[in-house]
């Protein structure tokens, strides 16, 4: 009789017996996922062109894992995803809004014959696309589920490709800022050095730091290292914004360094060493090099967290 009396209750309630609790976010995630289905569909021109571009540029290698990329650090987070949803109009109105404004700026082009160049027209569908779903996640899964999940999803936004005058200007000031800090280190190493702008005349050869050599592509790749890395072990806010921002002087100062390495190569050993290996394809090699301080600094911040009773970001509940 009170089993029976238990079960009026929970259906007066609403509840069934036996119900998962997370039953609410379940049929969420599945509407969400038939809409991003349907904008895959809708966008499927771009996201091929954005899928050429990443196998044609090493800039964009990153782009196809990245969906990948979100979901799992999604999934690391879902112990705190709340049970029941609801949707957030005004975040969903926002980056629909954005996501419609990138796509007219797109057509406003076209409709005037105007020649944009190829990588501005796909960030601009592509940055449509991203809004969209961001958008999506508002609606379907509400603001609670956004916020929880905002690293992850943020992630997303590096699927668009950079506007050629984004690029081109950060090309330009890691270039620049890639030669002062080579400048200091020959003179550090005490190196007979003449310098002109980018261009380093020393003892039998002359150097220039062209923007090919600016590594952009390591130093966005270490950006995003930083993201992830501070994302999976920090939980303090600071911890977190402070790490992926210090692979930014860390990218210029490997740059430099590998400037610095090339350019004792030439003096010392031979100056023909500027069409070695080490040159064109010694990236990964200094890459790594700089993953070095970068896990230094990571291990630093996660055993200060530790002995602060904090535990880690994704796998435990933020502490009371």
């Amino acid at each position: 009789m009170k089993e029976n009396n238990m079960e009026k209750e929970q259906k007066g309630n609403g509840v069934r017996r036996g119900a998962e609790p997370w039953s609410d976010l379940t049929q969420a995630t599945r509407r969400f996922g038939l809409y991003a289905a349907a904008l895959v569909l809708l966008f499927c021109v771009p996201l091929f062109r954005l899928g050429a571009l990443s196998l044609k540029e090493d800039l964009y290698s990153h782009v196809l894992l990245m969906p990948f990329v979100s979901v799992c650090l999604i999934w690391t987070t879902r112990h705190r995803l709340p049970a029941v949803t609801s949707s957030s109009r005004l975040g969903a109105v926002l980056f629909a809004g954005a996501g419609v404004i990138a796509l007219a700026t797109l057509a406003a082009f076209v409709a005037q014959g105007k020649h944009l160049p190829s990588n501005d027209s796909l960030a601009l569908s592509v940055g449509a696309l991203v809004c969209f779903v961001v958008a999506g996640v508002f609606h379907f899964l509400g603001s609670h589920v956004a916020r929880v999940a905002a690293y992850p999803i943020g992630l997303l936004f590096f699927l668009i490709p950079f506007p050629s005058v984004v690029r081109n200007g950060l090309e330009v000031i890691l270039q620049h800022s890639t030669a002062e800090v080579a400048y200091w280190m020959l003179q550090l190493a005490q190196v007979p050095v003449l310098r002109d702008g980018v261009v380093f005349a020393l003892p039998g050869i002359t150097i220039q730091v062209a923007e090919e050599c600016s590594g952009i592509r390591s130093s966005f790749v270490l950006f995003i290292t930083g993201l992830i890395g501070g994302f999976l072990f920090l939980e303090n806010p600071k911890h977190r914004f402070w790490f992926s921002i210090l692979t930014i002087p860390l990218g210029i100062v490997r740059n430099g360094f590998r400037v610095l390495t090339l350019s004792l190569l030439c003096v010392h050993v031979d100056p023909s060493m500027i069409h070695s290996a080490i040159h064109h394809r010694g990236g990964p090699i200094f890459f790594a090099l700089s993953l070095i301080p970068l896990f230094a600094l990571l291990f630093y911040l996660r055993r200060r967290e530790l002995a602060r009773g904090v535990k880690s970001a994704p796998g435990y509940p933020p502490p009371s």
